[in-house]
C-alpha cells in the first residue's frame, strides 16, 4: 500500500485533506512544522489529536523556527498585528509567511525519500483562501517538477492538493461526508483557548460553515462571520 505524507497544521483544511487520503486507501504519515506562529502550541495539540483519531503512528514534528527568525509575517513577527474583521482586502495579507509552503514541501520531500512515501498531501486552497501566492495550483505543479528533478531517479513522489479548487463551504461538506474530526481542528491565527472569531482564518472558516448550513463545532470568543 502506498504512503501519503499529509502536511497537517492542525487546521480544518489539512484535516479534511488527510481524511481524503485515508478514503483513498492510502497509509498515512503525518508531518507538522512549528515555525514560531502565534498559535504554535495549540496547533501542535490539534495535530496530535487528529493523528490519534486516525491512528497514525508515523509522525514527524519539525522545528521550523528559522521562519520566525526571517519574519515578515503577522504570524511570526510580534511587531506586526494580525488583521481582523475583513477577509476581502486586496493584495497579499500580512499573515502570509514568505515562501512557507516551499519550505514545508522541501521537508516533506526529504522525509518521503527516507520512508518511501509516494504522495505529499497538502490542504492548500486557491479559490477561497487568503490570497497567498504559494497556495496556487501553478505553484504546486511547478514544485512537482522540482521534486522530479531534485530526487533520486528511482524516487516517485507526487504533491497532491485535493482541496485546491474548493471553497470553504465545499471543504466543510466534504469533511462531514468523510467523518473528519472537525471538532479537533484549530484555525485561529492568534488565540489558543477560544478562537478569536475576528482574524481572517476564523472568518473564512465561519463563513464556510454558515454557507454549508452547519454549526462550527469549536468555541469562539466572538462570531463576526456568522
Amino acid at each position: 500500500m502506498s504512503t501519503a505524507i499529509c502536511l497537517v497544521s492542525g487546521g480544518m483544511d489539512s484535516c479534511v485533506t488527510a481524511a481524503i487520503a485515508r478514503s483513498q486507501g492510502l497509509d498515512l504519515a503525518f508531518l507538522h512544522v512549528a515555525y514560531g506562529q502565534l498559535t504554535e502550541k495549540r496547533e501542535l495539540r490539534a495535530f496530535h489529536e487528529i493523528a490519534d483519531y486516525y491512528d497514525v503512528t508515523e509522525r514527524l514534528c519539525i522545528d521550523g523556527g528559522y521562519l520566525r527568525e526571517i519574519g515578515g509575517s503577522a504570524l511570526t513577527d510580534r511587531s506586526i498585528g494580525v488583521p481582523e474583521g475583513e477577509v476581502d482586502r486586496p493584495g497579499i495579507p500580512l499573515t502570509y509567511v514568505p515562501f512557507r509552503n516551499a519550505n514545508l514541501l522541501a521537508i516533506a520531500t526529504s522525509w518521503a525519500e527516507v520512508i518511501g512515501g509516494s504522495y505529499l498531501y497538502v490542504g492548500a486552497v486557491e479559490e477561497d483562501s487568503s490570497g497567498y501566492p504559494d497556495c496556487r495550483k501553478s505553484f504546486f505543479a511547478a514544485f512537482n517538477e522540482v521534486v522530479r528533478l531534485g530526487t533520486k531517479l528511482e524516487t516517485s513522489i507526487e504533491v497532491v492538493t485535493p482541496l485546491i479548487r474548493m471553497s470553504k463551504r465545499d471543504i466543510v461538506l466534504c469533511g462531514i461526508e468523510l467523518q473528519a474530526p472537525l471538532d479537533l481542528t484549530w484555525s485561529c491565527y492568534q488565540a489558543g483557548e477560544l478562537a478569536c472569531g475576528r482574524c481572517d482564518s476564523c472568518l473564512l472558516r465561519l463563513r464556510g460553515f454558515e454557507q454549508a448550513g452547519v454549526n462550527d463545532p469549536i468555541a469562539y470568543k466572538t462570531r463576526l462571520g456568522s
